[in-house]
């Protein structure tokens, strides 16, 4: 299941994208009003984790906006803010849950499972956590890949990368959602060339001279070619 999270605080929104992923979910990142919109517009989610201090907006009026748009998306709120008010004003927008700050991950992970499970999201809907040809194997949710009978060293943004193509096998992603979804929406912390570079890095980690996974398509983006059994 796909979940964006909508956090100004870089190193907390890192935290909670990779013990989401980490958890079998698959992430994307957002710092500010204008990019969640504009991704809420382009790509289907299934739960929304929004701040309510941002940089450009309120996350109360993002709030708004979201269910205008999507009524049946659901929003749980990350906050400072405890006011008994500002809880109210939450869950009159809409919101499914309200989570202040300091909180613990565990908990949010439980609530994030409650919320998906009164909304009739269930663990069918979920990216499967598991992919295997029977020469490479990789598990999302232990976070392990093996290449015959070699382990293999991945880090997380490259199983983030990975998920994101097999979930979409045979299909062009192109350079820029890769950018978007897998790392800094703003454009903060990676450009082209570190894709590039990152990607090349994968393909040396889990391809051989009979076996490849990741086809480039030329001025537009990458396939995965694999077959899963």
């Amino acid at each position: 299941m796909r979940i964006l999270v909508i956090e100004d605080d870089l190193a907390l929104n890192a935290g909670l994208c990779f013990e989401l992923d980490s958890s079998g979910y698959l992430t994307v990142a957002a710092y500010n009003c204008r990019k969640a919109e504009q991704l809420i517009g382009s790509d289907p989610f299934d739960l929304v984790l929004l701040d309510v201090n941002l940089p450009d907006g309120n996350g109360f009026d993002l709030c708004r906006n979201i269910k205008q748009a999507r009524p049946e998306l659901p929003v749980i709120f990350l906050t400072a803010n405890d006011l008994e008010q500002d809880v109210l004003d939450g869950f009159d927008l809409g919101a499914e849950d309200y989570v202040t700050k300091p909180f613990h991950m565990q908990i949010l992970l439980r609530r994030v499972e409650a919320v998906l499970r009164r909304v009739g999201k269930t663990a069918a809907d979920a990216p499967a956590d598991r992919w295997s040809d029977g020469f490479l194997t990789l598990d999302f949710s232990a976070l392990t890949a093996r290449r015959g009978e070699e382990t293999l060293s991945i880090t997380p943004n490259e199983y983030k990368l990975l998920r994101e193509l097999t979930e979409h096998a045979g299909k062009i992603l192109t350079r820029r959602i890769l950018l978007e979804r897998l790392w800094d929406s703003g454009g903060n912390f990676i450009d082209d060339h570190t894709l590039t570079v990152t990607m090349n890095r994968l393909r040396s980690k889990i391809e051989d001279d009979a076996h490849t996974y990741i086809h480039t398509v030329r001025g537009m983006g990458y396939i995965w070619k694999g077959e899963h059994r």
